[in-house]
C-alpha cells in the first residue's frame, strides 16, 4: 500500500477546486508534518481541533464527572422497564434532586436508601471520618458528606461508583467523598494489617447486598454453625414474610461481616431488612473485638435497633453499636 496522503478529504477538495487544475499536483513543497498547509485563496489547518466533550446532565465544567452515558435518566414512566416502574414512582424519595439528573443503575433502583432515611442515619453517625462499605449509587454517602468531615465510599462496581460521584456532584458534596473501587473485605483486611499510623475510621456503615428484591420472600440459607429449623421461616408482619437470617448477607455471612468491621471500630451502623431476626442481631455482640480500637469495649454493651418508616410502611432496620447507641456515647 502507498503512503497515505497528508490531506483530509476537505483539504483535497479545496486544493482541486482552487488549484491550477492539475489533479496530480502534490502538496506544496513548503509543507511539513507540523506546519499548516496554506493556499493563496484559503487557509486550511490540517491540525484537527480537540474534540469537545459532549455536555450532558451535569452541565459545562463537570464533564469529567458526568456519567450520563452509563445508564439512562428516565423522565417519563413510558421510558421505564416494567420491572422498575414501582421504583421509578418513588424516585423523589430516593433522590429529592432526581430531576436535576440523578442516575441509578438497575441494582441502584431497588437498593438505594431513601433520602430521608439516609439523612436520619447520617445525623446519628456524625464524626470526622466514616466508611461507607457498600456505597452503591451514593444515597448514604451523599448524606454522610453533610454531617461528616470525610467520607470513604467503596464499591466493587466501577459503574455504580461513577454514578455515585455523578450524584454527589448534583448535591454539591463530591469534594468531601473519596470514591474507591475496592472490595470491602480486602480493604478492611488491608487497613487492619497496616501500622498504627493509618488514619482513624470513626464509624463504619454497613449496607451490604441483601440478596435482591426477593429477600422478603426467599427462605434463609442455613446459618453458619447451625442447623436450619422451622424457626428460620417464622412469619412476621402479620404472617406475610419469613424472618431474614444474616446468613443471606453478601459477600460473606452477616455476622462475619460485622466482626470484621468491629475490628476497625466499635461504632457501627448496620442497615438491615425489616424482617431480620432480632436474636441474630443481639448475638453479634457475643464475640469480643480484636482491634485496639475496640478492645476496651464493655462486654455488656447494648445494641440499638431503629425502625425506618416511610409513611405507614416499615422499610428497614438500622442497628447502632458502640458509641452510636444512646447512653453509650462514652464508647465513641
Amino acid at each position: 500500500m502507498g503512503k497515505k496522503s497528508n490531506f483530509s478529504g476537505l483539504s483535497r477538495f479545496v486544493q482541486e477546486a482552487f488549484g491550477d487544475g492539475s489533479k496530480n499536483e502534490g502538496p506544496p513543497t513548503s509543507a511539513t508534518p507540523n506546519k499548516p498547509i496554506t493556499h493563496p485563496l484559503i487557509d486550511v489547518d490540517e491540525r484537527r481541533p480537540a474534540k469537545k466533550r459532549k455536555i450532558e446532565l451535569l452541565g459545562a465544567g463537570w464533564e469529567t464527572y458526568d456519567a450520563s452515558g452509563l445508564v439512562p435518566h428516565y423522565k417519563e414512566p413510558k421510558e421505564v422497564p416494567d420491572h422498575l416502574q414501582k421504583y421509578f414512582s418513588q424516585r423523589k424519595r430516593y433522590f429529592s434532586l432526581y430531576d436535576e439528573g440523578c442516575l441509578l443503575d438497575e441494582e441502584g433502583w431497588y437498593s438505594v436508601t431513601p433520602e430521608r432515611i439516609a439523612n436520619q442515619i447520617a445525623e446519628r453517625c456524625r464524626c470526622d471520618t466514616i466508611l461507607d462499605a457498600f456505597c452503591g449509587v451514593g444515597g448514604n454517602a451523599i448524606a454522610f458528606a453533610k454531617t461528616c468531615e470525610r467520607v470513604i465510599a467503596l464499591d466493587t462496581s466501577p459503574v455504580r461508583l461513577a454514578l455515585a460521584r455523578h450524584n454527589a456532584v448534583i448535591y454539591g458534596v463530591a469534594d468531601r467523598i473519596e470514591f474507591i473501587l475496592a472490595d470491602y473485605i480486602s480493604f478492611a483486611q488491608a487497613h487492619l494489617s497496616r501500622s498504627k499510623n493509618v488514619r482513624t475510621i470513626d464509624v463504619v456503615f454497613l449496607s451490604p447486598p441483601w440478596g435482591g428484591p426477593s429477600y422478603l420472600s426467599s427462605l434463609p440459607e442455613q446459618p453458619i454453625g447451625q442447623e436450619a429449623t422451622s424457626g428460620d421461616v417464622t412469619p412476621i408482619d402479620g404472617g406475610s414474610h419469613p424472618e431474614y437470617s444474616l446468613s443471606n448477607i453478601k459477600p460473606i455471612h452477616g455476622a462475619q461481616l460485622f466482626q470484621l468491621s468491629r475490628d476497625i471500630t466499635c461504632n457501627i451502623a448496620y442497615f438491615l431488612p425489616r424482617n431480620t431476626k432480632l436474636e441474630e442481631i443481639s448475638a453479634l455482640l457475643a464475640h469480643p473485638a480484636k482491634s485496639e480500637n475496640a478492645s476496651d469495649v464493655n462486654p455488656s454493651q447494648m445494641v440499638e435497633v431503629e425502625e425506618e418508616w416511610m409513611g405507614s410502611k416499615l422499610k428497614a432496620l438500622t442497628c447502632y453499636f458502640g458509641g452510636l447507641v444512646n447512653g453509650q456515647e462514652h464508647l465513641f
